[in-house]
Formats: structure tokens, C-alpha cells, sequence
């Protein structure tokens, strides 16, 4: 087959390419430099990074219930999450609760937009209430168009079940009266029923402005609370780990994308040099779309982010070993590069698309970081394809254009014998079971005199200390000097240190601590700092990932899963193989919780990234190997023997082993970078992750292809035929 580009062509595509290149770099450089110094064109940081506001309410009502507080304390996560998903809200005390906002430096602006929490009742035109503000589920602010043409502003009203039934009831039996709805004693509209609304769904029209219409819509929404809240202080916080955390990391992902391109061009040589192309590609395209999206950025997202590009490499490694095998076949250099990218099309498919359906049901159903990360996520898989599928093969087509056309410079592929995997199951199933095992012990003796892992207070709450400095510190002097001695007294190692801005006030949080404790910190304070101890205020706070939030990161995760199983039994017209990549799956992540449990490794927010990236991966790894075991399955009769099968399995992994390794080695890479150059919290996310990483691909050759066989002997009609 003659090669589809002239060498003009190829030298005019190359060059396209290169400009291109050329043209993204500058692009990413200019918003990675702009990032954490606060110019216009940077990406928009959370508050571990960058800082942001603070506002704490205090709550009216007299006795607040725990079930009231929970209730409003995730109602209010539900609302800031529009200004970011990563931003928090956790409870103080017995009756206060706290709103963190990142990427934000104005209070004020932020709570006119917010709006003051308070009471909301829908009342009919003589004054009976009939609807409180908790039956809404939603309200939002939209443009429509009248008969003629003309804009009109509406707020969309969505009912809770128990809302609509109501307000079904009431309009029917008012239609053409007014039905007043009150804020804080205040009637901030009084719209007119035109019909019975029994939908669920309610538009109040007549607004003179869009803006009139989201700030009725801001009302609605913050009158939903269970409880009525007033500002009790707002303050602008600093970063919690300050610049030095963006620098090492940024330094991290440079000195990690050198080596796997390095590593790359080695190993595959001419189509090394072009993937390494691609990859820088796929980097600057990840950097714009985070800044053009406006995705707010937290560490685990760069971290995230970081070993996205280490899997970006996968899509390239599986193609070009199918480029390899077509060589080995006697076929053109031509031909083969072509060949390759269709055979090897199935894979990467099935692969990403598996993610992304994880992807997708994470950012729908889940909350906060578990958003956040989905984002991400989508945007890397997506990247990923385009680059590796598109990008790729035109540069190598160039290549071949200008004079790449001798075998050599593609690399030859390395036979291996096919290694006997499915004779030694029973090894490899028994070494899980007693690491899993080791895992379940550790929580178990541990559990028995505390928590199983070692939550940090993003899970179980904690004690904040609000302490009044007679000077100004920075971060990394509070870090060095301030934090040893709260840790001496404390014990503890996962201490959260944030400076208020336009103040010498820094709080500090820490697990919960005893009343010997606090007043041995207060007078620490007293001796060391000369804080006076009336001026040092401390508060019980909740967890910032509340038990809603878990709730709905264990369904998001669930119902994924799920999505991923049927998928996949719908690809590979075999159950079985679903089963299989579903329990690799549930290995790994037991895998990785006996390391947080045995290492006693902090469980905080990125616990779950680490977990959802773990699932990702290790489904795209087993996905890789199935894809292969599928084709060749091809080559017998429907009524094969066991040993034919397992002959097929056996040769299906060693045929996939070195992608598999290879992909595994790039990726290890960027987190090892990322470990060896981090700050401490960014390593609490990495070493799991480095585990989690060396499970999915142990999982993938070792424990899913031989389940899928158990199951195909024992489960297969008559045996093994289907």
C-alpha cells in the first residue's frame, strides 16, 4: 500500500504540527507562569494553592438537631459548589457552620451573591403559609422569548416529591390570585398563578432584569436551608501550602515528561520520537482547556494531572506494538503503521470509554472532589485519544513521507515464549488473598483501640485554633517553627495551617483534641509567641467531607461500576469477563486500603482521588488484555478445549506483557517524580498511588485473565464452549 503522503505533504504536515506545537507552548507557558501570582490568565487554584474567602454563619434557631445541622451544612456544599466544587463547608461548634470558596478574594461579593440565609415561606394571597423554602429542590434564573420576540426573565422552580404534591393542591385552587413569597418577613415577589402547576416544575415570570431573576433564584435557593442563618465573620485565608507546592510540582511534571520522553525514544525509536511529539501536544492542551474551562485546580488535581500524562502514553505504547507485530509479518513499513492504528483502535476504545463512563457518573452523582476529579479526568481521557489516534499517526505518516522507511528505525519485536500464567494461578490468587488479608488484620487491631485507618479531619472532624500573632509569620516559617511544637503537644502529624489575610491571625487544625491539650496549647502559645490566652479561640469542626458527600462518592462509585460491568459484557459478549475486570477492580482498591492501613498513611480528600484513579487505571489495564484475548479466541473453534483456552490465555498475556510493563514503568515515573520532589501532603496522595499502580498491573496479567478462565471451565456451557 502506498504511504497516503507526498514528502512535500509530509514536510508541510510536520511542519503544521511543529507550529502548532510551538504555538500551545507559549500558550500553556504563558498561564502556567500566570498561575498562583494572581495576572488575568492563569487557572484558577483551590484553596490549598491559592487561598480564598471564609464566611462562617451562625445559626438562629434556638437547639439545632444534628440531623437539622447535616442537613444545612449540605445544602450550603450544594450552593458553593457553583462558585467551585472543591470548595468546603463543615460545622463549628454546636451551632455555626463554615463556608470555604477558593479562587475568590472578595467576602463581600461573595456573600451579596450568596445571599444572607433565612427563612422562606410560600404563602397564599391572605397570609397562610403553605410551602416553606425546603420543599424547593432548585431555582435557577433563564431567558425566554415571548410570542413576538421579546426577551422575558423567569426563575425555574424544581419541587422536592412533597413540594409538588403541595403545590399542585394550592394552585389549582388559586388560579388567578397571587401567591406571595416571603423572605425574612419580606415579600420579595408576588407572582400570579396562570394555571395549576402539578409538575414538579414552577417558572415565576415578570422579572424586569436577568438580574433581577438570580437574585429572586439566590432567595429560593438559600431559603431552602432547614435552619435560619445569619454572618457571623468572613475573612479572605491564604494558601494552606503556599507557592512552593504549584513550583515543585510544575518541576516534578518537567523533570518526569523528559524521562518518559526519553524513555520513549529508546524504547521505540522513530515512533518513540513521535509520541514524545504527541505528548507535549496532549500537555499544553490540558493546561489551556484547565484555564479556558475554568477548572479549579487543587493538589491532588495537579497530581492527578500529573499522572494523566503518564498514562496518555498508554494509547501510543499498544499501538505501536501492533506497528511491531505487522513488521514481524513481512508487511511495509506503510501498511503497517496503518494496520497497527486500526488493530489496535478496540482497545484504546473500550478502555477510555470504560473510564469516561466512570467519568461521567462521578462529575452527575458525586460532590466536591469527587467532581472535581472527574472533570479532570474526562479532560485527560479525551486529550489522550485525540492526541495518540490523530496526532501520532500523522507525524509518523511524515515521517515515513521524508524518509523514515527502514524497518530498523520502528524496532523489532521481541519474541517471548508464551510464559505459563493460567498453570500458576493458584500462586497468584494466594498472594492477594494474604496481602488483602494483612490489610483487613492491620484495620482490625486497630480499629479495636481507635479508627481502622487514620482518618485526618477531612473524615471525622477536628479542633480549629484561631491564634492572634503578635507579628507577622509566613507559611513556611509557621511550617518549620510553629507547626513542630503544636505536633509535640498534639501528636499529631496532619496539622492544616492557614493565614488570614489583612491579619497576623493564623488557624490551625488539628485532630480533636482533649481539654489537657487545648490548654497546653494555649499555653505554649502564651510562653513561646507571648499570645495572650483570651485571644486564642478554639471550636470543635466537623468533617469537610461530609457523610452526605461520602454517601455520594460510594454511589457515584457504585452505580459506575456497574455501568463499567454491563459495558463491558456488552463489548465482549461474555459475562465473564465483566466479572473479572470488576473483581481485579475491587483488588486493587483493597490493595491500596491495607497500604493506608498498614502504613497508617492520612485518609483525607485525596484518599478519594487516589481511590478513583486507581479503578480508572486498573479497568484500562485488565480492558488491554481482554481486548486480545477476544481476537485470538477468534483463531478456534467455538467448542475449544481447556487447553486450547488456556493456551490462547497464556499467549494473549505474554503478547500484551510489555505494553502492559511499559505503560506501567511511564506512568510509575511521573508519580515517582511527583513523590521524590512533592511536599508532604501531595506524598500522602503518591505512595499509595505508586502501590495502586504496581496492583492494577498485577491484577491485570495475574489474577483477571485467570478468574476469566476459572470461570470459562466451571461456568461455560458444557465447560468450556459457548
Amino acid at each position: 500500500m502506498k504511504n497516503k503522503y507526498s514528502k512535500s505533504r509530509g514536510a508541510v504536515v510536520l511542519v503544521v504540527i511543529l507550529a502548532i506545537l510551538v504555538g500551545l507552548a507559549y500558550y500553556a507557558y504563558t498561564i502556567l507562569s500566570s498561575t498562583g501570582v494572581g495576572e488575568e490568565k492563569s487557572i484558577k487554584l483551590g484553596l490549598d494553592l491559592a487561598g480564598g474567602v471564609s464566611i462562617t454563619y451562625q445559626v438562629e434557631n434556638e437547639n439545632p438537631t444534628d440531623e437539622q445541622m447535616s442537613d444545612t451544612v449540605y445544602k450550603l456544599q450544594k450552593r458553593v459548589e457553583g462558585y467551585s466544587t472543591e470548595s468546603s463547608v463543615y460545622r463549628e461548634g454546636d451551632d455555626r457552620i463554615t463556608v470555604e470558596i477558593p479562587g475568590v478574594t472578595d467576602a463581600n461579593a461573595i456573600l451579596e451573591e450568596l445571599g444572607t440565609p433565612g427563612s422562606l415561606e410560600f404563602q397564599t394571597s391572605d397570609g397562610e403559609v403553605f410551602m416553606t423554602g425546603d420543599m424547593v429542590a432548585d431555582a435557577q434564573a433563564a431567558s425566554t422569548q415571548d410570542e413576538y420576540g421579546n426577551a422575558q426573565y423567569v426563575v425555574e422552580l424544581t419541587l422536592t416529591d412533597e413540594g409538588a404534591e403541595i403545590f399542585g393542591e394550592v394552585t389549582s385552587e388559586n388560579v388567578g390570585n397571587t401567591l406571595p413569597i416571603v423572605y425574612d418577613e419580606e415579600v420579595v415577589s408576588n407572582p400570579t398563578v396562570q394555571e395549576a402547576i402539578t409538575g414538579g416544575k414552577a417558572q415565576i415570570s415578570g422579572m424586569e432584569s436577568f438580574e433581577a431573576a438570580e437574585q429572586l433564584a439566590s432567595y429560593i435557593r438559600i431559603g431552602s436551608l432547614s435552619l435560619e442563618l445569619t454572618e457571623l465573620r468572613s475573612n479572605v485565608v491564604g494558601a494552606q501550602l503556599g507557592n512552593e507546592a504549584i513550583s515543585t510540582s510544575l518541576k516534578a511534571a518537567g523533570i518526569g515528561l523528559c524521562l518518559v520522553m526519553i524513555f520513549m525514544i529508546i524504547t521505540y525509536l522513530i515512533m518513540g520520537f513521535a509520541a514524545s511529539i504527541a505528548l507535549a501536544i496532549y500537555t499544553c492542551l490540558v493546561v489551556a482547556v484547565l484555564y479556558l474551562f475554568e477548572i479549579t485546580l487543587t493538589l491532588p488535581g495537579i497530581a492527578g494531572i500529573i499522572l494523566s500524562i503518564g498514562m496518555a502514553v498508554d494509547a501510543n505504547v499498544i499501538i505501536f506494538a501492533r506497528i511491531r507485530e505487522e513488521l514481524a509479518t513481512g508487511k511495509s513499513v506503510s501498511n503497517s503503521i496503518d494496520i497497527g492504528f486500526k488493530k489496535a483502535m478496540s482497545a484504546i476504545l473500550d478502555g477510555n470509554v470504560t473510564t469516561l463512563i466512570a467519568a461521567a457518573v462521578m462529575y452527575v452523582l458525586g460532590t466536591g472532589t469527587v467532581k472535581g476529579f472527574a472533570s479532570t479526568l474526562a479532560i485527560g481521557i479525551i486529550l489522550s485519544m485525540f492526541t495518540a489516534l490523530v496526532v501520532t499517526k500523522f507525524i509518523l505518516h511524515s515521517f515515513f513521507a521524508l524518509g523514515a522507511r527502514d524497518e530498523k528505525m520502528y524496532g523489532r519485536l521481541k519474541e517471548i515464549k508464551p510464559l505459563a500464567f493460567i498453570e500458576k494461578r493458584a500462586i497468584w490468587f494466594l498472594i492477594s488473598i494474604v496481602i488483602v488479608a494483612a490489610g483487613f488484620v492491620s484495620m482490625g487491631a486497630h480499629s479495636a483501640s481507635g479508627y481502622a485507618l487514620n482518618y485526618s479531619l477531612d473524615f471525622i472532624g477536628g479542633t480549629s485554633t484561631t491564634v492572634p500573632f503578635n507579628e507577622e509569620y509566613d507559611l513556611a516559617t509557621l511550617e518549620s517553627d510553629v507547626v513542630p511544637n503544636i505536633s509535640e503537644i498534639t501528636g499529631d502529624s496532619n496539622i492544616q495551617t492557614t493565614k488570614v489575610q489583612g491579619s497576623n491571625d493564623v488557624i490551625f487544625k488539628t485532630r480533636t483534641l482533649t481539654q489537657d491539650e487545648r490548654e497546653s496549647l494555649i499555653t505554649m502559645f502564651e510562653e513561646n509567641y507571648s499570645v495572650e490566652s483570651d485571644n486564642i479561640s478554639m471550636e470543635s469542626i466537623s468533617s469537610t467531607v461530609s457523610s452526605e458527600m461520602r454517601a455520594d462518592a460510594l454511589r457515584a462509585v457504585i452505580v459506575a461500576v456497574v455501568l463499567m460491568l454491563i459495558y463491558i459484557w456488552f463489548r465482549f459478549s461474555d459475562p465473564r469477563f465483566a466479572v473479572s475486570a470488576i473483581v481485579a477492580l475491587v483488588h486493587d482498591v483493597l490493595v491500596v486500603l491495607t497500604v493506608y492501613a498498614i502504613l497508617r498513611i492520612s485518609v483525607g480528600n485525596t484518599f478519594i482521588a487516589c481511590m478513583l484513579t486507581i479503578i480508572g487505571y486498573s479497568v484500562n489495564d485488565t480492558i488491554v488484555i481482554f481486548d486480545r484475548i477476544r481476537e485470538n479466541m477468534k483463531s478456534v473453534r467455538s467448542t475449544a478445549t481447556e487447553e486450547e483456552v488456556k493456551a490462547i490465555a497464556n499467549r494473549s498475556l505474554t503478547q500484551t506483557l510489555t505494553r502492559s510493563i511499559y505503560t506501567s514503568i511511564t506512568t510509575f515515573i511521573m508519580v515517582f517524580m511527583i513523590y521524590i520532589l512533592g511536599v508532604a501532603t501531595i506524598k500522602d496522595f503518591a505512595l499509595p498511588l505508586m502501590i495502586g499502580l504496581i496492583s492494577g498491573s498485577y491484577s491485570s496479567i495475574f489474577i483477571a485473565t485467570e478468574l476469566w478462565f476459572v470461570m470459562k471451565k466451571r461456568f461455560g456451557k458444557n465447560k468450556l464452549t459457548d
